[in-house]
């Protein structure tokens, strides 16, 4: 047996071996050590080899998958080798016969199918990177549900692609550990890198490969790949069939993305506007969070795919819009759709696991619920409603002979796994009735049969009897035996062996049910197996429109999730034009209002904002000036927001909003260093802003805040207004730019595009008010002191800020002294001066008043004794006080 699992492990030596073994996958060697260490669970040993003990662990079979999630997740590839046979076949070829096994599947990251070791809501991609004389492409696949994508991608875009994605393993022509740039754009990701064979990458034979998966001999009707692109097709689908040992998924046809047919958004944008993660990781404070209302996961999946890559298309938009639109103003039918959708089970990855032949009765259940839905979904979409609707009806239509089909040849509630029996209803197939009969009421029969048998031969005694030598048998004492051996039931009852008390005899019918009984199990279970595997041929056979079906419902629940947003939250419906317009009345960001109404803390400030960058009174540039806290970064990143979800296909939080087509959109909004890198805070800033003017085109929109304040003062002042004029001459594209430099202000009097925006502030009292509303102009000053005493600074520091400031704003209206000189007169950076020592004290005369009072007793002092007590100590106070004066 350690022979054979040193031959398998051989072959998959960057995997760990999850080796079967009865009822347990058992680790051997360093494999046991490594996952031992990964899950926890206790390393034994068992034999030894070349004179050292053999260390091992195992994990049970039935609970593998949450022992494999643990293992993919800390980066471990597994190799999932079964037993081939059963053993008893085995051992039909010696008593020391090793059971067959092979690896019958590579468990990666990007190759997950089980529903325990995916997020039912996310996408899980798998992705592949060319690249073929300079020109690079990227194909993308998500094994769990068979969708396929394409684009060109240069090295240069590889960042933004896979930020986009977020794949969970990326594979590249092998040997990319050579190339350091392309290792660490992958793995900021925080992707696999896996490594694979040049010759996946062939696109001759990559051509060959898909022509083949999809049984035609051109690929022109898929669309017009470059060599590049489809050796990354190639490489993604032989990398499947490497992990799937030759079994695919059901691939669908692979979409080419137009260039330019999405909305461009880099890895810094993506982190700093928090789209699909927050800045922790999770969800919770994210885009997606605060805009889903999906209640089905596919649906879930597809408005996390819109939100990460929104659409260029006007007309694509326009049309999602009208689908909203349409659900928004019938409430009734948009609840009634997400009635039936909530009923609706996952589609997508119950076909692919069958595809897989991974798939179990739950899974036919689960197609068998679904489509059930979609015909209540295509009947409540029979009206007259915009095309995305209708057809989304259109392909949830048609099903009916296979949803009867599976209706009638499943039971209610099946078993996890096929293995477990009662998956077939009664009444489908006679012959497997028969066999659960005889499975479950073999003693009944028998006893029947005995009851006529004694009926036939006159014997009341007689009995049908069982052991495990003769089976079963029919036993009358040896004074009956006589009779039954003579005709004519001599004829009927067959002899077969005689005891001192008794004789046994058979039948042929006897023979025939015990060999029935004793193979009713298997033979039900064989039965079984062969209707589920005719029924997942049917459902294989119609997987592209099951398909089809599937990704529209999808749609409707999309559709659906905009409507309710947008009645719940009173969002209203963009208008994309052809132009640079960007105007948005009332515009409010989507996450904090929602956070400000759970917290109780009032509403939302709504601002307008008008970038247009086309016509004679275009100010596509805003500098927007104003106090910390006073809302900046806020209004900057819910402009750019308000962009990404119009474009989404969705609804806006604004009053109105009018949005020329934004193809790039960047931002620079928040602090952050990459100490792993080596880049300080201020260096990662230079990095991204120097991103933003090399990449930024006239339909991108930017929004930068408090670009160099990481720097000296007049370095930082200098790089904000080199970069803001560049923005406004070069790359003349929509902005919003936020900063503490009020110098900047005076541009706007040069740079005909520039306009001048504040953020409110009042003084009420000593306190600073902010008031979160946007108004033409620049702020008078920046409030840091107010703000730091809100922060909780102590007020030592508070006071000692206002005397420097006050100093400084001084100086510069007397003429601007010299820094130095004001550091000398301040001293500036000197500590507060401690407090003044107390004034001496000296130590007070003896006091008889003190001294008559030390000697009372109050205690046995009579009231009138107290009262004259209270008189005489008055009195004496009195005369020492006149003494001492």
């Amino acid at each position: 047996m350690m022979a054979q699992y040193l031959e398998i492990k051989g072959r998959h030596p960057d995997a760990l071996l999850f080796y079967r073994m009865g009822d347990f996958y058992e680790l051997f060697f360093d494999d046991a050590r490594q996952a031992a260490a990964a899950l926890d669970i206790a390393l034994t040993k068992r034999g030894k080899h070349l004179g050292e003990d053999i260390a091992m662990c195992g994990v049970p079979q039935h609970s593998s998958e949450s022992y494999l999630n643990q293992l993919i997740r800390k980066g471990f590839r597994v190799a999932v080798c079964e037993q081939m046979e059963d053993p008893a076949e085995a051992r039909k070829r010696g008593a020391k016969s090793v059971v067959k096994r092979d690896v019958v599947r590579l468990v990666t990251p990007g190759t997950l199918t089980e529903d325990g070791l995916l997020d039912a809501r996310s996408h899980n991609y798998l992705a592949a990177f060319a690249e073929l004389r300079g020109e690079g492409a990227v194909a993308w696949i998500d094994v769990s549900t068979g969708d396929l994508s394409v684009a060109a991608c240069p090295r240069a875009g590889l960042g933004p692609m896979l930020a986009r994605l977020s794949p969970a393993e990326v594979i590249a022509a092998e040997a990319p550990e050579d190339d350091a740039a392309l290792r660490e754009q992958i793995e900021e990701t925080g992707a696999v890198l896996t490594p694979l064979a040049r010759s996946a990458f062939d696109s001759e034979g990559a051509a060959k490969r898909l022509q083949d998966l999809y049984a035609v001999k051109s690929l022109d009707a898929f669309g017009a790949f470059t060599r590049t692109q489809l050796s990354a097709l190639g490489a993604v689908i032989a990398y499947v069939e490497i992990t799937q040992r030759g079994r695919l998924p059901m691939v669908k046809p692979p979409r080419l993305e137009a260039p330019g047919g999405a909305m461009r958004i880099d890895a810094a944008t993506r982190r700093n506007l928090e789209i699909t993660r927050d800045m922790q990781g999770g969800k919770e404070a994210s885009l997606l969070r605060a805009v889903d209302r999906t209640v089905t996961a596919a649906g879930a999946r597809l408005l996390e795919t819109r939100l990460a890559a929104p659409s260029t298309d006007r007309a694509l938009i326009a049309a999602r819009h009208d689908a909203v639109q349409a659900l928004a103003e019938d409430r009734r039918l948009a609840e009634d759709l997400s009635d039936a959708l909530r009923a609706a089970p996952e589609m997508e990855r119950a076909l692919t696991r069958l595809a897989l032949d991974r798939g179990g009765p739950r899974d036919l259940a689960a197609l068998r619920g679904a489509l059930a839905r979609a015909e209540d979904l295509a009947a409540l979409l029979s009206g007259d409603l915009p095309p995305v609707l209708r057809e989304a009806a259109r392909a949830m239509e048609g099903h009916d002979e296979l949803a009867a089909t599976l209706e009638d040849a499943l039971v209610a509630e099946p078993p996890l796994l096929l293995r477990d029996g009662g998956v077939i209803a009664p009444g489908v197939d006679e012959e497997l009735d028969d066999a659960r009969r005889l499975r479950d009421e073999g003693r009944g029969i028998i006893a029947k049969m005995q009851a006529d048998y004694a009926a036939e031969a006159g014997i009341s005694a007689l009995k049908v009897k069982h052991n495990n030598v003769l089976g079963y048998f029919i036993e009358v004492s040896a004074a009956h035996a006589k009779k039954m051996m003579e005709p004519p039931l001599s004829e009927r009852f067959i002899h077969r062996q005689t005891l001192a008390n008794a004789v046994r005899f058979t039948t042929v019918d006897l023979s025939d049910l015990e060999a029935r009984i004793l193979n009713a199990g298997a033979r039900a279970q064989g039965i079984e197996e062969r209707i589920f595997a005719q029924l997942r041929e049917q459902v294989l056979s119609r997987a592209v429109t099951l398909s089809d079906c599937a990704r529209a419902m999808a749609e409707v629940d999309v559709a659906c999730s905009g409507a309710a947003l947008a009645a719940q939250e009173g969002w209203s419906r963009p208008e994309i034009t052809p132009d640079r317009a960007f105007q948005i009345t009332g515009g409010r960001h989507p996450v904090v209002e929602q956070a400000l109404r759970r917290a109780g803390d009032g509403p939302f400030v709504a601002n307008d904002a008008d970038l247009s960058a086309d016509g004679e009174e275009a100010r596509p540039c805003w500098l927007l000036t104003g106090p910390n806290m006073a809302g900046k970064s806020t209004f900057l990143r819910q402009n750019a927001l308000i962009a990404l979800l119009a474009q989404a296909g969705l609804f806006v939080p604004a009053d109105s909003a009018r949005i020329g087509v934004v193809d790039q959109l960047f931002s620079r909004v928040g602090a952050a260093d990459d100490l792993a890198r080596g880049r300080s805070t201020f260096m990662v800033e230079m990095v991204e802003t120097a991103a933003i003017l090399n990449q930024a085109g006239p339909g991108a929109l930017v929004i930068l805040d408090e670009i160099g304040r990481g720097t000296a003062t007049y370095d930082g002042l200098s790089i904000a207004w080199a970069t803001l004029e560049h923005l406004h001459d070069v790359n003349r594209c929509r902005t919003l730019f936020a900063t503490h430099y009020h110098e900047l202000t005076a541009l706007a009097d040069r740079l005909s595009g520039l306009k001048n925006a504040t953020m409110s502030v009042r003084e009420w009292e000593g306190e600073v008010i902010f008031l979160h509303e946007v108004r033409p102009g620049a702020a008078d000053r920046s409030y840091g002191v107010q703000v730091a005493r809100l922060a909780g600074l102590p007020d030592a520091v508070v006071g000692r800020a206002r005397e420097v400031l006050d100093a400084l704003e001084a100086g510069e209206r007397e003429g601007g002294r010299k820094p130095k000189a004001l550091i000398d007169d301040l001293p500036l950076f000197a500590a507060a001066p401690p407090p003044p020592p107390a004034p001496a004290v000296a130590a007070p005369a003896e006091s008889a008043t003190l001294a008559r009072l030390a000697q009372c007793a109050p205690d046995d002092l009579s009231p009138r004794e107290a009262l004259e007590l209270l008189y005489e100590l008055r009195a004496a106070a009195k005369a020492e006080c006149g003494a001492a004066n």
